[in-house]
């Protein structure tokens, strides 16, 4: 049987490289992305830790960049098939609303949503052409329920949310499935942006910040462990019988899911502001 080949975006760090050792793991040609090679090392090392290095090939990707994706597109033709696409690069930028520009929110955006979905997009013909694929989107809590500081990152995930629903049904057709992994809070570096907001005294939400940040530097020791993630992606990408769309994952997410779909969002919100009351 001929080795199933998979991408995965953002390996540097966090959830993407640990996707990319487990799907090794499980028998997979793993194509490691990441904006810089030379930060390539981590993975490399966990690799040969792993006795699977010689199933990994690091390329260059930055999927805001359209002449890198060409580049890389062209890539892909060295393989067989490409049979999984994990779409993790992302990153999470913390502020609120009034105090972040419209560049910004772009910029945002052109990570975390347009440039997945231009990856996404380069990746489609080679997988229609076998009539078979698995598209995994990285996407969070922050994309079912908002969050103050992180309306940038909240609305980005949103639409991919809605993204994704929309790519599955187009694709079932074709035998390519999509499906979104919601991860709640984990320890990851994703935060270090929301983590570096600074409390600004002339700020009218200077207390807020303090608050808010209060309450995530006191939820560290909650935070999942990011493996736990790369398994749920490697286990997606390799199962047998078709994915569900969606795979919340993390302490608490489930909870906060239901609060959300069945509780009055007035009392949903009295619940937050109240936690985070200066």
């Amino acid at each position: 049987m001929t080795q199933k080949t998979a991408i995965v975006t953002g390996s540097s760090s966090g959830f993407g490289l640990l996707t990319v050792i487990e799907l090794a793991l499980k028998g997979f040609t793993v194509i490691a992305t990441m904006r810089d090679v030379n930060k390539a090392q981590p993975l490399l090392e966990l690799a040969k830790e792993n006795q699977v290095e010689n199933f990994i090939h690091v390329l260059p990707l930055d999927v805001t960049s359209t002449e890198s994706i060409l580049l890389f597109r062209g890539k892909l033709e060295d393989y067989p098939s490409i049979d999984v696409l994990v779409n993790n690069a992302g990153y999470a930028l913390g502020g609120f609303s009034e105090e972040l520009s419209i560049e910004d929110y772009r910029l945002q955006f052109e990570t975390n949503f347009f440039g997945l979905i231009a990856v996404t997009q380069a990746v489609l013909p080679l997988m229609r052409a076998k009539k078979q694929g698995r598209i995994i989107n990285m996407s969070s809590i922050s994309g079912k329920f908002g969050f103050p500081g992180l309306s940038a990152y909240v609305a980005s995930k949103h639409a991919l949310e809605g993204y994704s629903e929309s790519l599955r049904l187009e694709l079932k057709p074709f035998g390519i499935d999509v499906s979104l992994i919601e991860p709640g809070s984990f320890s990851t570096n994703i935060w270090a942006s929301v983590n570096g907001m600074e409390v600004n005294a002339e700020s009218p939400y200077s207390a807020y910040i303090g608050s808010l940040l209060n309450e995530i530097e006191g939820g560290k020791a909650g935070h999942g462990n990011p493996i736990d993630v790369a398994k749920l992606a490697a286990q997606i990408a390799s199962q047998s019988k078709s994915p569900d769309l969606r795979y919340p994952i993390g302490a608490g997410v489930k909870n906060m899911l239901t609060i959300k779909n069945f509780l009055p969002w007035k009392l949903v919100e009295s619940i937050i502001l109240k936690k985070l009351k200066p």
